[in-house]
């Protein structure tokens, strides 16, 4: 991603956007894996502990899946750096591997994984709002921050929603797809004799 058409209006974007600030740090740092990654995981933990506690066979199926969807993140997104070798911005230090933007990756990962596994536990529509509302908020924080801080291009943060899109995409369907099974009648929700 250092040739092509967009890379003027990239360029353009975050002149306007750079101002290096506590707060812009303290947004892009909402997508450190230290981060991110808990906030998944004790949603996770709630989600399994509701499926147990609910009689719901195959519980640990959507903390599982989530948790693989996870683990795969950074199997792409470091040989997608190394090939893409985009250089920083001017505000970071000379090098490369900024493009896509793992930060933001793993803040769509992370909170639209905790969404998407929490959603059939949500039993009215302001509360998949509120969840709605709840995953996207630290994303967008993130990705404002890490362009206002100069850490990533636009474009960088751009491609992470798209990839994380597309994660977030594969683990509903896999969950959608695990649920229908057990709708349809070609596997229970419960496992073993009634």
């Amino acid at each position: 991603m250092v040739q092509g058409p967009l890379l003027g209006a990239d360029r353009r974007v975050s002149r306007a956007l750079l101002r290096p600030d506590r707060f812009s740090e303290v947004l892009s740092d909402l997508g450190n894996v230290q981060v991110a990654v808990p906030v998944l995981l004790v949603m996770l933990a709630y989600v399994a502990w509701r499926g147990r506690g609910s009689g719901v066979g195959r519980w640990w199926g959507p903390p599982l899946a989530a948790s693989a969807v996870t683990a795969v993140l950074p199997l792409l997104l470091v040989p997608l750096k190394e090939w893409i070798a985009r250089p920083g911005t001017p505000a970071v230090p000379p090098g490369t591997g900024y493009f896509p933007s793992g930060h933001t990756a793993t803040a769509v990962v992370a909170y639209g994984g905790a969404v998407v596994v929490l959603w059939p536990w949500l039993g009215t529509s302001l509360a998949r709002r509120v969840a709605v509302a709840g995953g996207a908020v630290p994303v967008l924080g993130v990705s404002y921050g890490l362009v206002r801080r100069g850490y990533h291009w636009p474009l960088d943060v751009v491609a992470s929603w798209c990839l994380g899109a597309v994660l977030l995409a594969v683990l509903s369907a896999v969950l959608s797809r695990s649920t229908r099974r057990s709708s349809s009648g070609t596997a229970s929700r419960r496992s073993g004799p009634s």
